[in-house]
Order: C-alpha cells, then structure tokens, then sequence
C-alpha cells in the first residue's frame, strides 16, 4: 500500500477536490483506494455525503488502542473506503502535540494495513495548515501531490511545502518522503498568467510538475454541495476526463497497469 498526502498548506487550492476525485477516479481504474480525511473542517467526508462522530474518525486510534482497521468504512462506491473526518478531530492537535511520538504515531498505525494488501493506496487528505495533523501526514506518507493553484501566491506557497519536508526528512520520521508531484489547479486557459506560473514551475520541478491541470469549471464546484464526485455529477464534463487522465497519469508513475 502506498500512502500518498495530498497537502498543501495554502487553503483554496484544490486540496480537497483533488484528494477526493483522485481517490474516485483511481477506484473507478480498479485500483483498491483507502481515503483518510484528516481535515477537522470534514469536507472531503461531507463531499462523499458521509457523515461521522468523533470516535468514528482516525482520533482513537491516534490516542488510544483502538485498531484502525475498525474506523474503515465503505462509501458505497466500488473500490473506494473511507475514514472520515469530524470537527472533534481537532483537539488531536493538542493531545498528539503533547506526547514525544507524535509524528510518528499516525505512521505506525498505517504500517499496520500495509501487509495485508487491503489497499493498493491510502490517500491523506491533510488540513490547510502546517499543525500536528499535517506533519503527522507527511511523516506517514511515502510521496506527498501538492495541488497548486494557478496564482504567483501559490509559489511562496510551493517553498513553504518543500522546507516542511526537509524537516520531516531531517527528523528521521521520514527520511524517504519526497514529492510525488506537483499537480496545477483552478487553470484559467483565458489568462497569460496561469500559463506563466505552470512554466515558472516546471521550470523548477520539471520532473514533478504533471501534464494533466485541472481546469476551473463550475461543475467541480458544485458537486460537493450534492454528495457526489465529479464522476458521479458531471461524468462527461471537462473536470471528470480531467481527473480521470490525472489518475492515469499517477498509475503511470507508479507503474501500474491502467485499466479503461
């Protein structure tokens, strides 16, 4: 199973819409997909119409001795499970801040599903900010895609994440973490200035930055407000084939066989 954090510590960016229709796309590809929502906001969870109390979130498993294999549930799409994400997780934040092991807690809990080929992924989505819950996702994870979205802000942005992940790496908790890729957000094919921020990133990531940029479409807004991936909402629209291509572009990566 390979963990893969979905961050970014600038909020609007896409985070949760590409941790969410990514998860999707690659369960409609046959690939067996492990959501984690560990945002106290919950909107990846609201996005897939679940809902959820405080224990039924990663929270005890993280503080206590309960098997996280028991907070999975099916999200009534095939291939696709989730822990979801509510409010309450948030006071994790102190509770994990004050023990020796925090970074390093959410990782062993994940290293106990990776024997069992449950799962061939365990996508994080991570919350907007550079707290506990995201450093405890980025010491769990294997490779971290950072959505940027097509502004000169999300640069400064882009410096923040790579700085984080130096330190993780520094502190032993992670020291194989990496960027997976960089994936553009929000394009607006009207504008010279998306164009010039994706060539002022390839520039300097042109091994990590993906072909495939989510456009900025209206459908992709809206479908959390109905429950529903993009694929559920708008199946044939531009932001479904565009997530569909990330997903075939990610399985590239990883070397595995897309299937139509």
């Amino acid at each position: 199973m390979k963990v893969v954090a979905v961050g970014n510590q600038k909020g609007g960016v896409g985070k949760t819409t590409t941790a969410l229709n990514l998860s999707a796309a690659l369960a409609l590809r046959g690939q067996r997909v492990l959501l984690i929502d560990l945002d106290p906001q919950a909107n990846t969870t609201s996005g897939l119409g679940m809902e959820a109390e405080g224990e039924d979130t990663v929270y005890p498993s993280l503080i206590g001795d309960v098997d996280v294999r028991s907070r999975i549930r099916e999200t009534g799409r095939e291939n696709l499970w989730m822990i979801p994400s509510h409010m309450d997780l948030a006071g994790v934040e102190i509770e994990l801040a004050r023990s020796d092991d925090h970074l390093t807690r959410l990782r062993d809990l994940l290293q106990g599903l990776k024997p069992n080929d449950l799962f061939e992924y365990c996508i994080l989505d991570t919350p907007p900010s550079l707290g506990v819950l995201m450093t405890s996702a980025l010491a769990a994870a294997d490779e971290i895609l950072v959505p940027l979205q097509c502004e000169w802000f999300g640069l400064e942005g882009l410096a923040k994440i790579v700085r984080v992940i130096d330190e993780i790496r520094g502190s032993g908790a992670s020291p194989g973490l990496r960027i997976e890729g960089i994936v553009m957000t929000m394009f607006d094919n009207r504008t010279n200035l998306a164009r010039q921020v994706i060539e002022e990133v390839r520039t300097y990531f042109p091994g990590e930055l993906y072909q495939t940029v989510i456009p900025r479409t209206v459908r992709l807004s809206e479908a959390p407000s109905h429950a529903k991936t993009i694929f559920e909402h708008d199946l044939n629209g531009l932001g479904a084939n565009s997530y569909l291509a990330l997903a075939d572009e990610f399985l590239a990566r990883h070397g595995a066989v897309v299937a139509g």
